[in-house]
């Protein structure tokens, strides 16, 4: 995938990645040149004009450097262990369609000590331009699955002996008083519909988190921030 600017660039070097190929422009180079002696002698270096990179850029003010990174496909065993030695929380996206949703979320999750993410089919993928950046880099370091199927995910936890909970608007209990001091997977939906149904109906609890009347009901990345935290301040 192509992370663009210095910090996502320097993000993937600390987090370990496979940096395949850089690009950097004449006004770039003040950038890559404290990167590129980290950088793995097999690594292409490019050098294009200010309006080559202009060109190929995936944003309107470029900082003139990219990288092509590659990522090792991530399992479900990744994601669980990723807790170094704590009980594993699992946040899974459900049809989350706005990127700058999907990484608030995962930067939210690193945040808070989650030990990876999953985004389930129908979510924007966490490695397209505009996630990454509302990331801030952790998707290039956290574990996460993508575009796997709803139902075999939710097979997989049980499995491995997560409790399932639902974020849901329609019911359930306030988060504090919902238990996420074990294994848990937290499941976010559709920042318009939610939850699928019979996701939610599949769910071991449902937590709601109370809003004014007026309002009909958060941002996806924001009750996913109140549940991860509520999971953190109980794990604490």
């Amino acid at each position: 995938m192509g992370v663009e600017g210095p910090h996502l660039v320097a993000d993937a070097l600390r987090a370990g990645r496979e940096i395949v190929a850089v690009l950097y422009s004449e006004t770039g180079e003040r950038h890559a040149e404290p990167l590129l002696r980290d950088l793995d002698p097999r690594a292409r270096i490019l050098r294009a004009s200010d309006q080559l990179f202009a060109g190929v850029s995936g944003t309107r003010a470029t900082q003139g450097i990219a990288a092509l990174v590659r990522l090792p496909p991530a399992t479900l065993d990744d994601i669980l262990e990723g807790g170094a030695g704590r009980a594993p929380l699992v946040v899974a996206l459900a049809g989350v369609q706005d990127p700058g949703n999907v990484g608030t979320v995962l930067r939210t999750a690193e945040a808070f000590g989650a030990s990876g993410a999953i985004a389930l089919a129908g979510t924007a993928s966490p490695w397209g331009q505009k996630s990454l950046r509302a990331s801030a880099g952790s998707a290039l370091r956290l574990p996460i699955l993508s575009g796997v199927a709803p139902a075999i995910v939710l097979a997989q936890l049980r499995v491995a002996g997560l409790k399932v909970v639902a974020a849901s608007t329609g019911g359930g209990a306030a988060p504090a008083q919902v238990d996420l001091r074990g294994p848990a997977a937290l499941l976010i939906g559709n920042e318009g519909a939610g939850l699928p149904p019979e996701i939610e109906r599949s769910a071991d609890a449902r937590a709601r988190i109370p809003i004014a009347a007026a309002v009909e009901s958060l941002n996806a990345a924001v009750a996913a921030a109140v549940l991860l935290y509520e999971a953190s301040r109980q794990r604490a």
